[in-house]
């Protein structure tokens, strides 16, 4: 008899639990600074965790990480330094520095002073920065300590919906904020819950749930998963 799909989905703190034992323990990758963290997002192109971490590392090595030394940096050795990070290095360097301009002449150096500002206010101040959306935005504040919100990994959104929390949209930002919604309704409202779950929903997506041609049947959770049951286990 062939295998049904669930009514409704699996608690997804258990799902979670599955999924740490499979993989482990999860640690954040890259800087926990406010500043920091739109630095390394921008370090990358196209974005990835990799071609990010690449272009932060050298921007260390060659520059430094203050807005000032980035800022002051001439702009061939700043081009130079963000080769490692993939694509369009003369044009991230000078994002760079744009943003190390406002942090100077708006925040007076200190970024972390957007995170005393109230939540929605907070946010709202990190999207004025070159390609921080609301994920990004919510992933400060989530690892920053700001606030134990429910951030998801831009690139792994499928992964709660392909479980059955949330629905999809035509708008993603639709899709984002109701699978939000459902992990803010089962996911514990402590920084040490919303990071791990963070965390672990962004290493299935990218190492097995990917979005296209998902790994299932290596999954540990494909028995509580409604597109393996529904569609990838029998495509017909």
């Amino acid at each position: 008899m062939a295998e049904q799909a669930p009514d409704g989905p699996e608690s997804l703190e258990r799902l979670l639990s599955m999924l740490e034992a499979f993989y482990g323990k999860q640690r954040a990758i890259g800087p926990t600074d406010a500043f920091g963290m739109v630095i390394y997002r921008n370090c990358g192109y196209p974005p990835s965790e990799e071609r990010c971490a690449a272009g932060y590392a050298s921007l260390k090595r060659a520059i430094g990480l203050t807005p000032h030394q980035i800022l002051e940096a001439p702009k061939g050795k700043l081009t130079e330094a963000m080769r490692p990070g993939g694509m369009m290095p003369a044009g991230r360097a000078e994002r760079l520095q744009d943003i190390a301009l406002s942090v100077t002449t708006e925040y007076g150096g200190n970024l972390g002073s957007i995170l005393e500002l109230p939540l929605v206010q907070a946010r709202k101040a990190l999207k004025r920065f070159p390609t921080i959306g609301d994920p990004t935005a919510d992933k400060i504040l989530l690892f920053t300590g700001t606030a134990a919100l429910a951030a998801l990994p831009s690139n792994c959104l499928h992964v709660l919906l392909r479980l059955g929390f949330g629905q999809e949209r035509r708008s993603w930002a639709a899709s984002y904020r109701l699978a939000q919604a459902a992990v803010s309704a089962q996911v514990p409202e402590t920084l040490r819950a919303r990071r791990r779950a963070y965390l672990l929903l962004k290493r299935h997506g990218e190492e097995l749930c990917k979005l296209n041609q998902p790994r299932c049947l290596e999954c540990p959770v494909s028995a509580h998963c409604r597109y393996y049951l529904e569609v990838a286990r029998d495509p017909a």
